[in-house]
């Protein structure tokens, strides 16, 4: 997968950017639906017409939903509008050719606008979002060739609950290999003795919520290894 590299950041490059460029989209009135169809429509325009991910451009969550954990084949967006204090996660999943991009990213809405994180008052919107930054560079750090999706696992589902938070997967995984075809991935998961190659792309993605909390938060990114160090695509 290393040939392509290139190809890759580019693909994942759309999805970065549409995660950008929704923000002033993500406001009271709008609704899980309205914003799932926004970030297909962005993702088109840049040239990702199609998913990887079971017909399933964007998976839009927001308020109780966003501790929802569905496959995306199941996902039907809601009409629920997001209102004047929400949390809002989107996971898109565009395709180009056989290339995958695979991204993710929480919106904290105060008073009915996706707000920048200096601009973030309440303290659970904080916390949740300073957790994932620490899960994301703490696995930077674990993530290693030759060490097995099990201990990483392990490890990072150690930290989730020493931070007193939960992992809310419903398959318990906290990310998975890039693949051609989305059956053959290998999931950081319990049992996984497999271990990662020099060459593997990979993604890494919490999905976390503060014990007895509200908020399910999301962050994922694609990482592959240079000179041995895990590096963000």
């Amino acid at each position: 997968m290393k040939a392509n590299l290139d190809e890759y950041k580019k693909v994942q490059s759309i999805a970065k950017n549409v995660l950008q460029d929704i923000k002033p989209f993500i406001t009271a009135e709008r609704s899980e639906k309205e914003i799932a169809e926004r970030c297909a429509s962005l993702m088109k325009e840049r040239g990702a017409e199609k998913t990887w991910y079971y017909d399933c451009p964007a998976l839009v969550l927001l308020g109780s939903r966003s501790c929802l954990s569905i496959s995306g084949k199941d996902y039907v967006p809601s009409d629920e509008k997001v209102g004047s204090e929400n949390l809002v996660t989107i996971d898109l999943s565009p395709l180009v050719g056989k290339i995958w991009g695979d991204c993710s990213r929480s919106f904290v809405v105060e008073e009915g606008r996706a707000r920048e994180e200096a601009e973030i008052k309440s303290a659970d919107f904080l916390q949740g979002l300073k957790a994932e930054r620490l899960l994301h560079d703490s696995f930077i750090k674990a993530a290693a060739p030759g060490k097995t999706f099990e201990e990483i696992f392990m490890e990072m589902n150690a930290l989730i609950k020493s931070l007193g938070f939960e992992n809310l997967d419903f398959l318990g995984n906290v990310g998975h290999t890039i693949e051609v075809d989305k059956n053959d991935r290998l999931y950081f998961e319990k049992g996984n003795a497999a271990a990662l190659g020099q060459d593997s792309l990979f993604t890494f993605e919490p999905h976390i919520r503060k014990a007895g909390g509200r908020w399910g938060f999301k962050l994922e990114n694609i990482y592959y290894f240079e000179n041995g160090v895990a590096r963000e695509l």
